[in-house]
Order: C-alpha cells, then structure tokens, then sequence
C-alpha cells in the first residue's frame, strides 16, 4: 500500500521539477516569466521621449492636414491644337484617371475699366486716389488695355452699368463699362483633386498652358 503512494509522491515531485524548470515549455506547460527579455526590450525609453506643447502640436495636425488635402484646379478656355499639345504632355507624365479636358464655354466678361494711361506712374497716382475713396482696383488682365486699371469684373453688361452708376456716386467720373473678354468656346483642362504628389508631377512637367494659369475650379 504504501510503495504505490511513494512512487506516486517521488512521480508528482518530478513533474514539478521538470515544471518549474521550464522542461515542460514546449508542451506550454510552464511557470509565467516575470522578467522576459522581449518584454524589458519593447519598453519606451524615458529618455527618447519629447512632449509636445499645445503650438507644436497644433502645427503637427497641420502639417499633416496640408500634406493630405486636394484641390480642384482647371485652366483654358484652349484651342483645339494647344488642347492636343496639353494633352500629349499630361499623356507622357499624369495617370488618365487625374485630369480631364473636355469642350467648355467661358462666357463674355464685362469691366469697369479707367485708363489707359500715359504712364506707370500715372496709374500708381490713380491707384492711391481709388484707395483715398474705399474702391479696390486691379491691373487689367488684357495686355490691349494696358497701362489701366480694372474695379471690377461681371459677367453681363446690365452688372457692371449697375456697379458703375453706384461708383460714380463717389467721385470716380471716368471709369466706363467695356466687353474685356467676349465669349469663347475650345476645351478646358480641370485636375480634380491636385494633391501634393501631383503638384509635384506638374511642377516636372511644366505644362504647356498656352499663357493661360491654373486656378481654382469655379
């Protein structure tokens, strides 16, 4: 009776051994380590940390907002042969799925237009008198109406006359309405979503726009 129970306690004795030896891990029968190397080697070092203040934080969320936004940009009205050279360029270096070119119309263009002028200076003089009176001027975009100043583009005749009278109310005497731009049709190229990558490729592509500029979708 009592040479069964010793072998059953020297048999009980040699499983515990083997377990708290770790003898038994490949069966995962194991005491839990308290100290394991990978887990002292994932610890964050104290030392390497840097703690953001609330500014270099904010600039962080806005760097990372900057890198990751797209805009809408589009350009023309072009003519069927500056459409084809455009598209020949964009062909060899902008995957097809990122741009467009299609038949647009861009309507006729009415301004408020004062000049033109003898001179630079002239117009610089004309600049400060409007700014005196609260009205914004701008350079005209037509180089047949330079030197000249434009206080306001509008897309019909009937806007600008009304903006003209309302002007002239201020002491501006020689502005008057012309057609700076009559309406033309051709393509147009529009880059739905230019993102940093792809302003990247059009900054080494150096698109040939026919003098014409990328802005904002309208």
């Amino acid at each position: 009776m009592l040479r069964p129970l010793l072998l059953l306690l020297v048999l009980a004795n040699l499983v515990f051994y083997a377990w708290r030896s770790g003898s038994l891990a490949d069966i995962s029968f194991a005491p839990v380590v308290e100290s394991e190397p990978q887990r002292l080697s994932q610890q964050i070092d104290p030392d390497t940390l840097h703690i953001l203040l609330p500014a270099e934080a904010a600039q962080l969320l806005q760097n990372v907002a900057h890198s990751n936004a797209s805009q809408c940009l589009e350009a023309g009205v072009f003519s069927e042969a500056e459409a084809g050279v455009l598209r020949a360029s964009l062909n060899a270096g902008v995957a097809p799925e990122r741009w467009l070119i299609e038949p647009s119309t861009e309507p006729a263009r009415w301004i408020i237009y004062m000049g033109k002028y003898d001179s630079a200076q002239t117009v610089a003089k004309k600049r400060t008198e409007l700014r005196r009176l609260n009205i914004k001027a701008e350079s005209v975009s037509n180089a047949q109406l330079e030197p000249g100043l434009s206080l306001g583009s509008f897309d019909s005749q009937a806007s600008a006359e009304a903006d003209l009278q309302r002007i002239s109310k201020r002491g501006v005497n020689t502005a008057k309405v012309i057609l700076a731009q009559p309406e033309r049709s051709g393509q147009k190229l529009k880059l739905a979503a230019v993102d940093a990558q792809l302003q990247a490729q059009l900054d080494t592509l150096k698109l040939p726009l026919a003098g014409k500029t990328l802005k904002a979708c309208r």
